[in-house]
Parts: structure tokens; sequence; C-alpha cells
């Protein structure tokens, strides 16, 4: 692992434009990455893609990494980020998505293994709609549309503890009201995207 200073260093060769400096970060970080990756997905198909597209996004910000002290945080959400991302594409593709099922689904939940996507899709989609108002904005915000509890909370001019909440409350209720499907692992995969 780069050390403090170490790091210190690593980040203002990067930001110098030293390339070398971009393979020292690239091989300290990538099979942690990788490994945090397949976990994530559950598939190793089209990590390597992921991963270098985050190595893409570090050099073109290099200049603006000021803190080395909260790279790792950085480049972590750099990667929870594309791998969301991913999720949701995936999610659109019906073999895929059903390998995700069934990599995700815990034995005791196969026979729903054959409940239609779209049908679940509808029902969750229902249930979200019931959501207080204001929760269903800042889930929709935070599931749908992606943004982190630091971008809703400056978009709707409440505060990240709000946020939090709300989320934390619409996923309470959503687990309650889907628990009769038995297919939490498939609405842990939907709530969490």
């Amino acid at each position: 692992m780069i050390s403090e200073f170490n790091k210190e260093e690593v980040l203002s060769e990067l930001a110098n434009d030293n390339k070398i400096a971009l393979e020292k970060v690239f091989n300290q970080y990538y099979p942690r990455l990788y490994n945090f990756s397949k976990s994530f997905l559950k598939l190793e198909e089209g990590i390597d893609d992921i991963l270098q597209e985050v190595f893409i996004k570090i050099w073109q910000n290099r200049k603006s990494i000021k803190n080395f002290e909260t790279f790792n945080s950085y480049v972590f959400t750099i990667t929870r980020n594309l791998l969301l991302n991913e999720l949701r594409s995936r999610l659109n593709n019906q073999k895929i998505r059903d390998n995700i099922l069934k990599a995700s689904l815990a034995e005791e939940y196969l026979p729903f293994e054959e409940l239609d996507y779209l049908e679940l899709k509808s029902k969750i989609e229902a249930v979200i709609e019931e959501l207080p108002s204001k929760q269903k904005e800042i889930f929709k915000l935070s599931r749908i549309e992606g943004l982190s509890h630091k971008e809703i909370a400056e978009k709707l001019n409440i505060s990240t503890k709000t946020v939090e909440y709300h989320i934390s409350q619409s996923i309470s209720i959503l687990k309650a009201k889907l628990e009769s499907f038995g297919l939490i692992s498939v609405l842990y995969l939907y709530l969490f995207l």
C-alpha cells in the first residue's frame, strides 16, 4: 500500500502530468478495486472495462485531486458509481438480469426466480409511488437519478441528515410492503442501485 507520504508524492506527480504516477496508482489500486467490483457485481464480466474507466477519470481529474488523505474514498466512490451504472445497464438486459438473480437469490427464494421481472418492477414502482411525496422525491433522486446525499441536500436545500432520514424511511416502507414477495435479495439489488 502507498504510505501517506508516498501517496502525497505520487498524487503530486500525477497532478504534474506524470504518467508513471498513474501507473503507480493503477498498480496500487487495481487488485483492491477488482475484488471490490467482483463482489459488487457478482459477475467478473465487464470489470476490466469499468476499472479502465476509473483510471481514465483519475487521469482526467488529476489536476483537481488535492487531498491525499481522502484519495482512497475518491477512488472507491468513482468505482462504486460506475458499478451502479453498470448494474442499471445490466438489469435492462434479460440474460444478464437472470444471471444476477441466480447469483443473488437465497436458495429458499429460487421458486420465485421465474417471477416476471416486469411485473416485479411494476409492483416496486407502485409502492414507490405510494411513498409520501417528500420521501418519494428524495428516493427517486437517490436511487433512480443516482444523486449523492450531498447533491440531493443541495438541490432541495435541506440537510444531508434529512436526506438520509427520508431514504431510510423509504427503504423501511418498501421492505415492509414487498416482503410478501419473498424477494428481499432482489429488493436489495433494486434499492441500492
